[in-house]
């Protein structure tokens, strides 16, 4: 192994994991590996272009479908490696939904292949696995989930996460793997697929459409969320790297896991509101019931952060400034929708 320390980033196109790429290359010195299997959600190597990542001294990109075993060749290429943060997953509830077997099946094999390989890892110091809220279901009005918690996925995506989140726990209780997961919720801005609720709001208010807010039975009280943007994520995995390697042990416990939520919870509704007086216009609405119109899909989700806080991390950007900063880079980037939609042409 050589002094610098070296990254692996599976997922790294797609985006959240290319705002990861982006905060490490600028954040350290680090070598980047990044696997992507460049299926629709990636958008090609166009999110890594867009943040001129392409220095072939620090990062290298692999096309690897990690639903078959990495082959030997990759493995060469590759080398040691220091670092994963794996999060690379399907990740669309609702494809889930219509065609779960493929989606699970998919889901699980490439976890349990990287857990494979992570074996093989001489000087791997963590593996970091990126999980999901929606593991812990749907929470009720007094309840945040806090690690350790029992799961109870309310949906195909959820209970796919739910598995990979219970093998990472076998391989780090049978193979001593150095595993860490950390769960974060409805994560936000640029680049963002156009099926996402940020942009997709954004575009419906700029063409004076009208937004479906997914609410309960009553059409009353719409659903909620604790928004975070994709840098405040990288920024707390980075904390978790540098700071909490004491936190390995009994991951049944919860100790070896970590939530990254948003700094505050905040109703669908009043997130797309905040989003139009961001655009200096009205928004045109409409309550649906969210189970009718999405079945498997949950009112609320809720995590506890008081864990990460204790340790010492905070988001160091707040939500609404994260928010503006989004708003106004996917008004002045409009060439993504054009992207994203031609991409599913």
């Amino acid at each position: 192994m050589t002094d610098k320390i070296k990254i692996l980033i599976t997922g790294g196109c797609g985006f959240v994991g290319h705002h990861f790429v982006e905060y490490f290359l600028k954040k350290t010195d680090w070598e980047i590996i990044v696997f992507d299997s460049l299926t629709y959600a990636a958008s090609g190597f166009d999110r890594l272009r867009d943040i001129e990542c392409f220095d072939n001294e620090r990062v290298k990109i692999f096309t690897v479908d990690l639903n078959k075993k990495i082959s030997d060749g990759i493995k060469q290429e590759v080398g040691e490696v220091d670092y994963i943060i794996n999060m690379a997953s399907e990740s669309h509830v609702d494809n889930s939904i219509s065609d779960p077997v493929p989606f699970i099946q998919n889901n699980i094999n490439l976890v349990l292949n990287m857990l494979e390989w992570a074996r093989s890892l001489k000087y791997l110091k963590r593996f970091i696995h990126f999980s999901t809220d929606e593991v812990y279901g749907t929470a009720p009005a007094s309840k945040n989930y806090e690690e350790g918690d029992r799961t109870n996925p309310g949906n195909p995506y959820a209970a796919s996460k739910a598995a990979q989140e219970s093998i990472c726990r076998a391989y780090s209780n049978t193979y001593k793997l150095p595993i860490q997961i950390t769960n974060t919720m409805n994560v936000i801005g640029e680049r963002q697929h156009p099926e996402k609720f940020v942009p997709l709001v954004i575009r419906k208010v700029l063409n004076n459409e009208t937004v479906k807010i997914h609410a309960d039975s009553t059409l009353r009280k719409s659903g909620t969320r604790f928004y975070i943007h994709a840098r405040n994520v990288a920024d707390a995995v980075f904390f978790i790297l540098q700071n909490c390697d004491k936190c390995l042990d009994n991951i049944d416990a919860g100790q070896g896991q970590f939530n990254i939520v948003g700094e505050f919870e905040l109703s669908n509704l009043n997130l797309a509101l905040s989003i139009a007086d961001s655009l200096n216009l009205n928004l045109r609405f409409e309550m649906v019931d969210f189970h009718s119109s999405r079945p498997g899909h949950d009112l609320r989700y809720a995590l506890d952060d008081s864990k990460l806080n204790r340790l010492g991390w905070f988001a160091p950007k707040g939500f609404y400034e994260t928010l503006d900063k989004v708003v106004d880079w996917t008004v002045n980037n409009p060439k993504w929708f054009r992207r994203q939609h031609d991409s599913q042409s």
